[in-house]
C-alpha cells in the first residue's frame, strides 16, 4: 500500500475484501457464541451486515469516489442490512468511521485514527448497557491505539500492523473480562468478527501483511468446552424474543431515538436504537415484541420486522450439545432453474415446508421463498424473488402478517409493477392463487385474490415455550395451543384431543371446504385419523388432508 496515504478506489478494494474475508470466515466466528440464541449467530449476522455494505461500496465510480464517499456509501449499506445484535453494532461502527471521514478526499494514518475513534464513540452511543469483553471493548481498544500510532508514525504500515496487534492482544483478554467466555474457552466472537474483517481489508491493501489466521485454516467448529451451556437453562433467558424492525419517519425526528430508548428499557434489554436521515433501525429483546411495535407506530411506518423465539433456539441448540448453527439466511434458491416464459403476471410466496412449497408450485407460483414465523426474508430477499419472475407484473402474496411491510417495501424498490396481496396466513394464499384469473389483468387480480383470501379462517397448533396467563387461559409450558387467526381459543395437554376439538368448533361456525395440513412432526396416519373423524361429523363439508412437513406448527387448518 501506499505508506502515508489511501484513496477512495483503494479503500472501496479494502471494504470489499474485509467482508469477503469475514464471509469464508463466517462459521469459525459462529463457533464461538457462547449462548446459542439468535443473537449467538455473530459470523452470520456480522458477514451478511458486511456484505450489504460491500454491495454500497461496488456501487460507486471507481474514479471519482474518495474516501468519505465509500465510507458514506458503506455505513448506508450496513445499516439497512445489519442483522442481529452483533450486525447493529457493526453498522454503527461503519456510520463513525463515515463520520470521521467526511470531506475527506483521501486518508492518512491522521484521518484514519480520528475514523477510527469516531466509529468506536457512535456505536457505544447506539448500545443501552455497553459490557466489556464484547465487540465493543476491542473497537475502543483498536480506536485508542490508533490515535497514540498517529503521534509515532505516519507510515500506514507500520501503523496499521501495531493497531492489528493490539486488537488481538485485547481479544485473547476477553475472557477475563467476561467469565462465561473463560469458562467455555473461547474469545468474544464479536471482537473476533471485527478483527477479521479489518485483516481482510489491510491484506488487499498490502500484500505483505499475513493474517493470524489463514482462511483455509479456520475450522468451522472449535474443541471448545461448552458444558457451561448446561448450567444456563432456557428459562434463564430474561426476555425472550429478539425483535428487529426499521420505523420510517416522514421527516427526521431527534426526539424519537431518546424517547424509543427509554420505552424500550422498561420492556426489555440488549436495546440498540439508531437513527439515520428519517429511518430508525431496533434491535430489542423482550417479552412483548407487540409493545415494541406499537410504541414505535406512533412515529412512522415499520419496515423489515424479524421476530425470533431466543428460549425455542436455545433449548433445541443445547438438546444437541452444541454451539448454534448459522442463522439462516431467507431467500430464493440461487440455484433454482427454470425455463423463462413471458406472461403478463407472475407470483412471489413465501411459505414453509416442502409439502406447502410443492402446494404453491402446483398453483403457478414463479418464486417460493422460504420463509414464515421467526423466518422473515428481507425487502432485498424479496426484491431478488421478484427479478426472478418471468412477467412486468408481480404479485406477491407474504402469507403473515410480519413480512406484509418488507413486501410493501418492495413495490418501490423495484422496476416491475409489484401488487401485494396481504395475505397474513399460508391457507389464505393457497386460496388467493386458486382465485387467480389468467385472463384479467393484474390489479383487477389483486383485489380478487385479496378478497379471496378474506374468506379463509385459519388454525394453527404449536406448543407453549414456557409458563404464562392469556386471555384468563392458563398455559404451562409443553401445552398445545390452538389458535384461530392468530387468536389462542383452546390450551390442550393431548395434540390430536386438541386438534379435533379446533376443527370442530371452526367447522361449526360454517364452511363448505377444509383442509389439513400436517406439519413435519405428524404421522400422516394421525392426521387422515383425523380428517375421517371430523368429516364424518360434517359430511357436507368437502374435507381434504395434504403434507405441509411445516416447523414449529403440528396442523394447519383452513377453512372456508
Amino acid at each position: 500500500m501506499d505508506t502515508s496515504r489511501i484513496n477512495g478506489r483503494l479503500l472501496r478494494q479494502m471494504m470489499v475484501a474485509g467482508a469477503e474475508r469475514l464471509a469464508a470466515q463466517k462459521d469459525y466466528v459462529d463457533s464461538l457464541n457462547v449462548f446459542p440464541v439468535p443473537d449467538g449467530d455473530t459470523g452470520t449476522n456480522m458477514s451478511l451486515t458486511a456484505l450489504a455494505a460491500a454491495r454500497e461500496v461496488e456501487k460507486l465510480d471507481t474514479d471519482t469516489a474518495t474516501v468519505a464517499d465509500v465510507a458514506k456509501a458503506a455505513s448506508n449499506g450496513a445499516l439497512r442490512g445489519a442483522r442481529g445484535n452483533s450486525g447493529v453494532i457493526l453498522s454503527q461502527l461503519f456510520r463513525g468511521f463515515a463520520k470521521g471521514l467526511d470531506g475527506c478526499a483521501d486518508a492518512g494514518v491522521d484521518e484514519l485514527a480520528r475514523a477510527l475513534a469516531k466509529a468506536t464513540e457512535t456505536a457505544y452511543k447506539a448500545v443501552m448497557k455497553p459490557k466489556e469483553g464484547t465487540i465493543l471493548t476491542v473497537a475502543r481498544e483498536i480506536g485508542e491505539k490508533a490515535l497514540e500510532v498517529s503521534f509515532e508514525t505516519e507510515d500506514l504500515t507500520k501503523a496499521v500492523e501495531a493497531v492489528l496487534a493490539h486488537g488481538y492482544d485485547t481479544l485473547n483478554k476477553t475472557p477475563e473480562m467476561l467469565p462465561v467466555l473463560k469458562q467455555a474457552g473461547v474469545v468474544d466472537a464479536g471482537g473476533q468478527g471485527l478483527l477479521t474483517l479489518l485483516e481482510g481489508a489491510v491484506a488487499a491493501a498490502d500484500e505483505s501483511y499475513v493474517p493470524r489466521v489463514a482462511v483455509d485454516a479456520a475450522p468451522t467448529k472449535l474443541d471448545a468446552d461448552f458444558s457451561v451451556l448446561n448450567t444456563f437453562s432456557h428459562e434463564d433467558i430474561t426476555f425472550g424474543y429478539c425483535t428487529e424492525f426499521f420505523v420510517i419517519m416522514e421527516a427526521a425526528n431527534d426526539e424519537a431515538e431518546e424517547e424509543l430508548k427509554a420505552y424500550l428499557s422498561d420492556i426489555g434489554d440488549s436495546i440498540v436504537v439508531v437513527t439515520d436521515d428519517n429511518f430508525i433501525k431496533i434491535h430489542v429483546h423482550t417479552d412483548n415484541p407487540g409493545m415494541a411495535l406499537e410504541k414505535a407506530l406512533t412515529f412512522g411506518a415499520l419496515d423489515g420486522l424479524k421476530i425470533e423465539n431466543m428460549r425455542l433456539q436455545h433449548a433445541e441448540a443445547t438438546a444437541k450439545a452444541q454451539a448454534a448453527p448459522a442463522a439462516p439466511v431467507y431467500h430464493a434458491d440461487e440455484n433454482s432453474s427454470f425455463t423463462p416464459i413471458e406472461k403478463t403476471t407472475g407470483f412471489v410466496v413465501v411459505s414453509v415446508g416442502d409439502g406447502f412449497k410443492a402446494v404453491f408450485e402446483g398453483l403457478g407460483a414463479d418464486v417460493v421463498i422460504e420463509g414464515g414465523q421467526t423466518m422473515n426474508p428481507s425487502t432485498e430477499d424479496i426484491l431478488a424473488a421478484v427479478a426472478k419472475v418471468p412477467a412486468e407484473n408481480v404479485i406477491i402474496l407474504p402469507n403473515n402478517k410480519n413480512i406484509v411491510l418488507a413486501a410493501q417495501q418492495a413495490t418501490y424498490l423495484s422496476e416491475k409493477k409489484i401488487f401485494v396481496v396481504p395475505t397474513k396466513s399460508i391457507p389464505q394464499g393457497i386460496s388467493a392463487l386458486l382465485a387467480f384469473m389468467p385472463m384479467a389483468g393484474a390489479e383487477e387480480n389483486a383485489a380478487a385474490m385479496e378478497e379471496a383470501a378474506g374468506l379463509v379462517r385459519t388454525g394453527q397448533i404449536t406448543y407453549a415455550v414456557r409458563d404464562t396467563v392469556i386471555d384468563d387461559k392458563e398455559i404451562k409450558e409443553g401445552d398445545f395451543l390452538c389458535m384461530v387467526d392468530g387468536r389462542i381459543e383452546l390450551v390442550c395437554q393431548s395434540l390430536q384431543t386438541g386438534a379435533k376439538a379446533l376443527l370442530e368448533r371452526m367447522m361449526a361456525n360454517g364452511g363448505e371446504v377444509a383442509t389439513i395440513f400436517y406439519g413435519a412432526e405428524v404421522d400422516e396416519a394421525d392426521a387422515q385419523a383425523l380428517g375421517d373423524e371430523v368429516g364424518a361429523k360434517f359430511p357436507d363439508c368437502e374435507m381434504d388432508v395434504q403434507c405441509g412437513a411445516q416447523p414449529l406448527y403440528f396442523y394447519i387448518f383452513s377453512v372456508e
